[in-house]
Parts: structure tokens; sequence; C-alpha cells
């Protein structure tokens, strides 16, 4: 009787492997991630705007070889982003607090990503440091068609700089895709008092946004990016309009599946002890559903792996940054990346 029970075992666990197996076979699944790379400088010292604490003389005393570090750091976080469902990681990703073109150009050679043969979308922003925000794409997934950056103006406030909005639109495996990377306004001066900024950027992400949908109301949006603010703030609920469920969207709503994330204690960076979800990825109503036909939402994830982490002292836990308290420790970033899989039917295994 054993015997026959433990065949009968046996035939079960491989034919749950056998169903898995053909399962996996049935969708193509694909990555979209957004990392905050924590400003990614090179050490030259760019007179149009204010970087000098990231040269050899500055306060940061950024040298070359610990600049190659940071890049190299951020390399193998990318290098490992995603491969838990896929082998070719971020087909897609968005990034912020890079200087300029040139460091994302030396960050897709390095060894641990070059073979993806990422390709490149970026704008100079009008940020007073120099800091903009990216793009990167495996052409072998998405073509770009279309790129476009949109400058934040708060009225009455001539003086006022910050990131531009970056929209890239293109084609995605036959599906058309527009992805529109922020980095919204800090919280300097205290969360209330530069609320209204972020409530500003949010207002200007949606009315991206809504451009594409008239044109398109069944239009495929990605929101991503750094906003400083959490899934339940009000930029994000109230401004961009967001649900966290995505079988009951009111209209005009989009899906963000961060929000369940943020509420069972999930954090992308921490401050005071306390985790934050400010990287977030927000999905148009088209891109949930079932996946039969085109891509669909399949899960979320913020990629806190261990070797991201500060494993000892004062910020155990934290985020492995590439700053602590002014002392270098050459990490990674003060961010977790955070990313989405999209799948949808595979007809060539009907």
């Amino acid at each position: 009787m054993r015997r026959l029970f433990t065949l009968f075992l046996l035939l079960l666990i491989i034919s749950n492997l056998r169903v898995a197996a053909q399962d996996d076979k049935a969708y193509k699944t694909v990555c979209i991630a957004f990392y905050n790379l924590e400003n990614l400088f090179d050490t030259k010292d760019d007179p149009d705007v204010e970087d000098e604490e990231f040269t050899s003389e500055g306060k940061n005393h950024w040298t070359d070889d610990i600049y190659n570090k940071k890049l190299e750091n951020i390399a193998e976080a990318i290098s490992q982003i995603g491969t838990d469902l896929t082998s070719d990681g971020p087909a897609i990703i968005g990034v912020s607090e890079i200087e300029n073109r040139g460091v994302l150009e030396e960050l897709i050679k390095e060894e641990q990503i070059k073979a993806r043969n990422y390709n490149i979308v970026h704008y100079d922003s009008p940020d007073k440091r120099g800091v903009d925000v990216g793009f990167l794409y495996q052409p072998k997934y998405f073509t770009v068609t279309n790129s476009k950056k949109y400058t934040l103006k708060i009225q009455g406030d001539t003086a006022f700089y910050t990131r531009d909005q970056l929209l890239v639109s293109g084609i995605f495996d036959g599906d058309t895709l527009h992805i529109i990377v922020n980095h919204w306004p800090s919280r300097r001066g205290g969360e209330k008092k530069s609320r209204p900024l972020r409530n500003a950027a949010a207002d200007l992400c949606r009315s991206i946004s809504d451009s594409i949908l008239r044109i398109d109301i069944n239009a495929k949006i990605i929101i991503m990016g750094d906003l400083n603010d959490d899934p339940i703030d009000q930029s994000v609920k109230k401004h961009i309009k967001t649900a966290d469920d995505p079988q009951n969207l009111k209209q005009g709503e989009f899906f963000n599946p961060m929000e369940k994330l943020f509420k069972s204690g999930i954090g992308s960076l921490a401050y005071r002890d306390t985790w934050n979800l400010f990287d977030q990825i927000i999905l148009s109503p088209a891109l949930t559903g079932n996946h039969k036909g085109s891509y669909k939402f399949h899960s979320v994830k913020v990629f806190n792996k261990k070797f991201l982490t500060q494993t000892t002292g004062q910020y155990k836990g934290y985020p492995l940054r590439t700053f602590s308290s002014g002392t270098q420790t050459i990490g990674y970033s003060d961010h977790f990346p955070v990313y989405i899989f999209l799948a949808k039917e595979n007809v060539g295994n009907r």
C-alpha cells in the first residue's frame, strides 16, 4: 500500500510539472522596469550645471575609479532584474538621476548587460544639477516610433526648474506602447509645502496620457518613475486618478499595482525607519484584463535582493546606497528597482 501511495505521489508531481511547463509555453512574458540610479554622474565638470560635487576636487571626491565601480554595480543590478521569469531581463527600463546621455552610453557597455544591446532615448532637462531621466530598451522587443520631452512649468515661478517628463512611443512585439518616464519634484522643505509641485507634475503626466487617449481610447500607456510620493498620496490617487483593483476601474482611472504592495508594507526606499514606495509603475486600462491577443499586466515586484541591501549598522535593511552619512559606501542606489511582467498568449503554442 505504501509503495502504491508513493508511486501515486510521483505521478502527481510529474503531471503537475508537465502542466506548469505547458502553461509557461502558452504565454510570452516580458519584463519592464524602473530604476532611480542615485546620482549617476561622470567625473567631468560641466560649466552649465551644478555638478561640481561630482568631480575629484568636489566634496564627494568623485574619481574615475569610484564612477566606474558605480557603473559596474548598477549593471550588476540590472542584469538580475526580472530573471525570475525571463532570461533577457528588462526589455524596457526607465531610469532617473542620470547626468547625461554619456553615462548611459557607458552603462550599457558594461559586461553584465552588454549582450542585451540596449538602445537609449534621452533628452537634457533644465534641472539645475543637470539631472535627467532616460529610457533603455532592447531593440529585439521594442521599436521607437516617437519620443518627446515635456517641461514642467509652475505659474508665477520663473525660477523653478525640475526634470522633464519623457514620452517614448513605439511598437512592442506587435503592440503599440507608450511609456512616460518621470522624476517628480522632491519633498525638500517638507512634504506638505512641496506637495503642490508634485500635484502639478501629476497633472502634466495625466495631460500627456489624456492626449494619447483622445487619439486612441484603448491606448496602452505605462507611467513610471520616482514620483517622490507614495501610491496613496494625493498626486497619484487624485491627479493621476489611480485605483488598486484592475477589475473595477472607473471611467478615467488607471491601475496602480504598487498600491497593494505599499499597503502590505513593501517599499523601494527608506527614510527615518519608514518605508516609502516612491518608485511606481502605473498602467492604463488597456493593459489589464485577459492575456489573449496582446500584452496585459501579469505581476509586480520590488527588486530588493540582499546584495542591494545594507547588512550592518544604523541603516541595516535599507538600500545599499553610494553615500551613507556623507561617507562613500559605493553601493548601488538609495532606491530599489521596481518591475512588472506583462504577458500574452503565445499563439505559436496553441
